[in-house]
């Protein structure tokens, strides 16, 4: 009895853990499999890879390089905003830093189609922006602002830069401030400081932030639905059509594994292309 008592007692993170693990089974792995399995299944419910081979189109495949692209730069741009803000947040704000992180987290209160909506009225022919443009006189006719790749990029990096800002603001204040002091008392340049101090210990950050954004960003659909208009589909706005409008839950399923597969892709690529620059680099100093 006492042994069980103890075994027991020793398990118990194993037990509490268990409503996150039973979590994850069912509304990740258990769709992620039926999705998989529909895939490749054809009209008389036979496995087949005729759903695959119909999708090996260069207009499929040019809205899954397109939505890559799309994602990428979003995470890059909003990466190139948000360190200048989470570094000053981080290292220079001081009393003001509770006050700025509340006007950082001030947008998750409104819902996500309103602030769509918005820019939306801000983007559109007779927006607000065409309108203040056309007072200046800067420019003489409304510009084509909305129902653009353009406007899609602009909104998304708008909605994913808190993702962005967070993680970088919560790795950058975990900086000892004393290497900082350090390395200035040994004559390091504030640009030596940065690159060989606080950007190597920022790198966690950087990678869940850019994480963060591009894999939402990938398979976005709201966004483009609502500003990027019917000429410009992307991998989000395919798969609902497959889904919701065709009810083809083969070719959506299908497309849903092979956009999911070049993104995993891409990320293991780009993986191991940073090791190997960083182990050139290593070898090379040595």
């Amino acid at each position: 009895m006492k042994r069980l008592s103890r075994l027991f007692t020793q398990e118990i993170p194993f037990f509490c853990s268990m409503p996150a693990i039973l979590w994850q089974i069912f509304f990740m792995v258990v769709p992620v499999v039926v999705i998989i399995y529909f895939s490749f299944i054809g009209s008389k419910f036979v496995l087949t890879l005729n759903n695959y081979r119909a999708l090996f189109q260069l207009s499929y495949i040019t809205i899954i390089f397109r939505s890559l692209f799309l994602a990428v730069s979003t995470a890059v741009t909003t990466f190139l905003f948000a360190y200048p803000v989470s570094y000053f947040i981080a290292m220079r704000a001081k009393r003001y830093k509770t006050v700025m992180l509340f006007f950082l987290t001030l947008p998750f209160w409104v819902n996500f189609l309103v602030q769509i909506y918005a820019w939306y009225f801000l983007l559109e022919h007779n927006g607000l922006i065409n309108t203040v443009l056309l007072k200046i006189g800067i420019i003489s006719e409304p510009l084509m602002l909305a129902n653009s790749l353009f406007a899609v990029f602009l909104v998304m990096v708008y909605c994913y830069l808190p993702f962005m800002i967070m993680p970088l603001y919560s790795m950058l204040e975990k900086i000892d401030p004393r290497l900082l002091e350090a390395s200035s008392d040994l004559g390091a340049t504030h640009w030596q400081t940065f690159s060989r101090i606080t950007l190597p210990l920022s790198l966690p950050g950087i990678k869940t932030g850019l994480l963060l954004v591009l894999i939402p960003a990938f398979g976005e659909f709201v966004i483009p639905a609502l500003l990027g208009g019917s000429k410009n589909m992307l991998v989000g706005t395919l798969i609902t059509y497959f889904f919701l409008v065709a009810r083809n839950n083969a070719y959506g399923a299908a497309f849903t594994c092979l956009s999911g597969a070049v993104l995993i892709g891409s990320l293991v690529a780009f993986y191991l292309l940073s090791r190997l620059w960083i182990i050139s680099k290593t070898v090379g100093k040595r």
